[in-house]
């Protein structure tokens, strides 16, 4: 099945504030934001992609602008709701120093299942909705385009934690465990059998992850190799 390469947008002005951002209009990337999207390109040049989808938020479309400046014909992306920022109601906005003193915090923090932002979604909802995505979006891509291909989204870190979240069959509760720098990429295989986190937040370089001749026969499709590869 395809590799999905999930890409955090760059640093934003929101981070670099300590606003919780959610879906505010016009939240662009930072001078710092701005070169690690000029970053990126070089770093999946060596991969061939043959899709790239977004959040429709302007962050991520302007993180993606150098790669796909660089690869003219992935043409524009396709912009997917689903994997927009959690939907934060009454929370959007707000400081983080300030949230931080709410009751709820420790909810988001320690039981993430039972959280639902006032005036919003659940992370429930959140998780069910990206992962539903980028499920979708993965067949799609294996009918279209074969087993091997490889494709990238750019979202946002909750988005990604709970993504991770689900392709390592963790409880939503800990999805907190997970980190998601600004323009770092996790890169997720999924089989039949079971996601494969090939990489989690990995703010380096990327030209392992190139498509390489299938398992051998020995070595069913989806299995992991008993001892790792080495």
């Amino acid at each position: 099945m395809p590799t999905l390469l999930l890409v955090r947008h760059g640093r934003s002005t929101a981070n670099t504030a300590g606003i919780l951002a959610g879906w505010t209009p016009g939240v662009d990337l930072d001078d710092t934001g701005r070169a690690q999207a000029a970053g990126l390109a070089g770093r999946l040049a060596g991969i061939p992609l043959v899709q790239a989808v977004s959040s429709p938020l302007e962050r991520c479309r302007q993180t993606l602008e150098p790669l796909l400046a660089a690869r003219p014909e992935l043409g524009p992306p396709a912009e997917d709701e689903r994997l927009g920022e959690c939907h934060y109601g009454e929370w959007t906005g707000r400081p983080l120093a300030e949230l931080a003193k709410e009751p709820l915090w420790r909810t988001v923090q320690d039981h993430a299942a039972a959280a639902a932002f006032p005036g919003g979604e659940s992370l429930r909802e959140l998780s069910h909705r990206t992962v539903d995505a980028v499920r979708e979006w993965n067949q799609k891509i294996a009918a279209e385009h074969g087993e091997d291909a490889v494709w990238i989204a750019c979202s946002h870190g909750d988005v990604i934690k709970a993504v991770v979240a689900d392709a390592l069959g963790l409880h939503l509760d800990h999805f907190q465990r997970i980190s998601a720098e600004p323009c770092s990429v996790t890169a997720i295989r999924y089989t039949p059998q079971r996601p494969f986190v090939l990489r989690m937040g990995d703010t380096g370089d990327l030209a392992p992850l190139a498509p390489r001749p299938g398992p051998s026969a020995a070595t069913p499709a989806g299995d992991a190799v008993v001892g790792g590869t080495a």
